[in-house]
């Protein structure tokens, strides 16, 4: 049923409790796990400049040597946890506006399945700043399990990121 499966992360708590079905997933189904990190370029955008977004979309981080790290830290956590399951992993590093890379992605690699973590947001906060995993959901015809927050232990694992 199963032969690719996407989890996008950040890194953070609710992501890493989707890690943990999407690990259990590619292991009954003995599918093939991509891990990836989006950067945020209309985040960062804010705190860079032109040219330096525009080599974060084409994935030259350049100087950036913490957001590089950020992002080999999240996709190595999950990477790691695959690997001692038996799962078969690849991850990946890119740049954009998230849920539009994770739909590119997805088309690409001929993805069956995404899972993600939801941090829950509702009412106007949601209206004002959007959902990662709604827009996913909207953009692509692949199914995607969502994870919500609720589900993750507030104390595990990594640092916690921005919400969505």
């Amino acid at each position: 049923m199963y032969e690719r499966i996407l989890i996008p992360t950040d890194g953070s708590n609710v992501a890493e409790q989707a890690a943990t079905h999407a690990v259990d997933i590619a292991a009954r189904y003995d599918a093939e796990l991509y891990v990836l990190f989006v950067v945020d370029t209309d985040a960062v955008a804010y705190g860079l400049g032109t040219e330096q977004v525009d080599r974060l979309q084409q994935g030259k981080f350049g100087e950036m040597h913490e957001l590089r790290e950020r992002a080999e830290r999240a996709t190595g956590a999950v990477a790691d946890r695959a690997t001692a399951a038996g799962v078969t992993v690849h991850e990946a590093i890119d740049a954009g506006t998230p849920y539009r890379v994770i739909a590119d992605f997805a088309d690409g690699e001929e993805i069956d399945l995404i899972v993600m973590g939801s941090s829950g947001r509702s009412g106007v906060r949601r209206m004002v700043l959007g959902s990662v995993t709604e827009r996913t959901i909207r953009a692509t015809p692949v199914p995607v399990l969502v994870v919500d927050r609720r589900g993750a232990d507030p104390d595990a694992a990594v640092e916690e990121a921005d919400d969505e």
